[in-house]
C-alpha cells in the first residue's frame, strides 16, 4: 500500500506495544533501506513533516532518525535534510531475515528464531569502549587483583591432585568448594540440618534450574516490578505468567504482595532482599519477617536472590530471609560474580535437600558435569585470604562510586528528577520528570557518548516512561560525573523544550 512518495509501505505502528514508537519507526525505515526500497541519495521528510503525516510527536521521529544515523543508514546535512546513505543490505533481526528468506522448501530458521528476537542484548545495542556506559551491572575490570588471581591459579596448578581437578566433576559442584560454602552457611545460621547446597554457573543458572524443577507453562510467579531482566526473560521464555509486585524505597510492596498471593496463588515468589536490581532498594528486617509469614501462610516457596548482599557500603547487614525461615520454605541464591571475577561464573543455591537433589538432576541433564578448575581457583582465592582483601577494596571503590553517582545526580539532573539512595550494590534508579521518556532519549545520549538502560527493560506490568537505571560500579568517579553531566544537559534541554511546547529541530534537518 502506497503511503508517501518516498515510503513504499505504511508503517504499522502500535502505540500499545512494549517497543517504543521511535524504535518501531526506526525498524520500518531501516528495513526499507536495507531491502533497497529506499535507495542511496533519497531524501527523507523533515521530522516535523513526517510527524504530521504519521500523527506522531516530533521528538519520536527525531529519535528514530538519530538511531538511523547512528546505524549509518542515513546522513543528516544541516539545512538540507536527511538522506539515505545507500549501505548494502545487512539483514540483522529475525524479522528482517524472515522478510527476505527465499521461498524454497526447507527449515525456516528466521521463523523458528522469532521468539528470541527481543533479547536484552539486542535491545541495549552495541556500546563502544569510548562510551561512558551505565548499562552493565558488573564490577570494574580495573579493580581485578590480577597478580593475586595468578598466584591462586599457580597454587592450584601445583597441587598433587590436579589430574583429579581436571577430570569430569560432579553436577553438584567441586566438592571442596561445596563443603566450604555449606560449612560457612551453617556457621552463619543460614543452613539447617535439612538443607543442602549446589554450586552453579552464577545465580542465573540457579534461577533456571529452580524454574525447570518447579514450574510448568501457564504457572504464575510473583516477582518484583521493576525486575532484573534476566529473570523476566527466563520466566516468560518458559511460558510462565508474571505477577508484578511494585518496589518502593523499602523494597517490595507487602500489602500488594499479600493480595497477589491470595488472588493469583503463584507457584513461586522471587525476591531480592539486598540492593535490588534495578532500584537498589533493600527490604527492612520487619518486612522480611512479614514477607516470610505471608508466603508461608499461602504455601508459596520463596527464592531469595542475594547476588549483591556482600556489597554493603554503609549501615549494618540484615539477616537473610533464609536465616529467618525455620520451616524450610526459602531457597537462597548467592554468587562470587559481584565480589570477584564475573567471568568465572560461580554461584550457589542453598535450600531444602529434596529441592537441591532435583536441581542437581536438572543440571546434570543440561551440562552433565562441573568446570572444577575455575571453582578450585576460587576456593584457593578465598581460603588464602585474597578474596577478603579484594572485597575490602571493592567496598571502598563501590562506596566512592556510589557517592559520586548520588552527588552528580544532585548536581546535574533537572528539577523534578528523583533517584534512589541505596546503601550498597551497583545500581541507582532514576525517574525523570514528566513528560520525559527515557527510552526516546537513548539515541540522543548514545550520540553524545553516554549509554544507559531505560525503565521499560525492567517493567513487568507497570510502565514508567521516565525511569532509567544507572549501573555505576564499572566506572571510575570522574567518568560517572562526566557522564551524568552530559545526561543532565540532555534531560534539562528536553524538559525546557517540552515546557515551552516547542520541539527543537535536530541538527540533521
Amino acid at each position: 500500500m502506497v503511503c508517501f512518495g518516498w515510503m513504499h509501505q505504511t508503517p504499522a505502528l502500535n502505540s500499545n506495544s512494549e517497543i517504543p514508537l521511535y524504535r518501531q519507526l526506526f525498524e520500518h525505515i531501516a528495513l526499507q533501506i536495507r531491502s533497497g526500497e529506499l535507495t542511496q541519495g533519497e531524501r527523507l521528510p523533515a521530522t516535523r513533516e513526517l510527524a504530521g503525516q504519521l500523527g506522531l510527536n516530533r521528538t519520536t521521529v527525531s529519535a528514530a532518525y538519530e538511531l538511523l544515523e547512528t546505524e549509518g543508514l542515513i546522513s543528516g546535512q544541516v539545512g538540507r535534510g536527511s538522506f539515505v546513505t545507500g549501505l548494502p543490505p545487512v539483514l540483522g533481526t529475525a524479522r528482517e531475515l524472515a522478510a527476505h528468506a527465499p521461498a524454497s522448501p526447507g527449515v525456516n530458521w528466521p521463523q523458528l528464531l522469532e521468539r528470541g528476537d527481543q533479547g536484552l542484548s539486542a535491545q541495549a545495542g552495541p556500546v563502544g569502549r569510548d562510551v561512558i556506559s551505565f548499562v552493565m551491572s558488573r564490577p570494574s575490570r580495573e579493580l581485578f587483583p590480577l597478580d593475586d588471581f595468578r598466584a591462586s591459579c599457580e597454587a592450584v596448578l601445583a597441587r598433587h591432585d590436579l589430574a583429579d581437578i581436571l577430570q569430569l566433576g560432579s553436577p553438584s559442584g567441586y566438592e571442596p568448594l561445596r563443603r566450604y560454602l555449606l560449612d560457612g552457611a551453617r556457621a552463619q545460621g543460614l543452613a539447617t540440618a535439612g538443607d543442602d547446597l549446589i554450586v552453579t554457573n552464577g545465580c542465573q543458572q540457579a534461577l533456571d534450574l529452580i524454574a525447570r524443577t518447579l514450574l510448568r507453562t501457564g504457572d504464575v510467579v510473583a516477582v518484583e516490578d521493576p525486575v532484573y531482566p534476566g529473570l523476566k526473560s527466563l520466566l516468560t521464555g518458559m511460558g510462565v505468567r508474571l505477577a508484578g509486585i511494585p518496589v518502593g524505597a523499602d523494597g517490595i510492596d507487602l500489602p500488594q504482595l499479600e493480595r497477589v498471593l491470595s488472588r493469583e496463588r503463584p507457584r513461586l515468589l522471587v525476591v531480592t532482599s539486598n540492593f535490588q536490581n534495578p532500584t537498589g532498594a533493600t527490604l527492612p528486617l520487619a518486612s522480611r519477617r512479614a514477607l516470610l509469614q505471608a508466603a508461608r501462610s499461602a504455601g508459596v516457596p520463596v527464592v531469595e536472590n542475594d547476588a549483591y548482599g556482600e556489597l554493603r557500603y554503609e549501615g549494618e547487614p540484615l539477616a537473610a530471609i533464609k536465616q529467618l525461615d525455620d520451616q524450610s520454605g526459602t531457597v537462597l541464591l548467592r554468587s562470587f560474580s559481584k565480589v570477584s571475577f564475573p567471568g568465572l561464573r560461580v554461584g550457589w543455591a542453598l535450600g531444602p535437600k529434596a529441592l537441591i537433589d532435583r536441581m542437581r538432576h536438572a543440571k546434570e541433564s543440561s551440562d552433565l558435569h562441573t568446570d572444577q578448575l575455575s571453582q578450585a581457583v576460587l576456593l584457593e582465592f578465598a581460603e588464602s585470604g585474597r578474596l577478603a582483601a579484594h572485597r575490602a577494596c571493592m567496598l571502598e571503590a563501590g562506596a566512592t562510586r556510589l557517592s559520586a553517582t548520588l552527588e552528580a545526580c544532585r548536581e546535574h539532573l533537572p528539577p523534578g528528577a528523583r533517584w534512589t539512595r541505596p546503601q550498597g550494590g551497583m545500581n541507582v534508579w532514576v525517574r525523570l520528570p514528566e513528560p520525559l521518556d527515557a527510552a526516546q532519549l537513548v539515541p540522543r545520549a548514545q550520540k553524545e557518548g553516554v549509554a544507559y538502560l531505560p525503565g521499560r527493560y525492567f517493567a513487568v506490568s507497570r510502565q514508567d516512561a521516565g525511569a532509567l537505571r544507572l549501573s555505576f560500579a564499572g566506572l571510575p568517579p570522574e567518568r560517572i560525573r562526566h557522564g551524568l553531566a552530559i545526561l543532565g544537559r540532555i534531560f534539562a534541554g528536553e524538559l525546557e523544550a517540552a515546557s515551552l511546547n516547542y520541539e527543537p529541530a535536530p541538527a540533521m534537518v
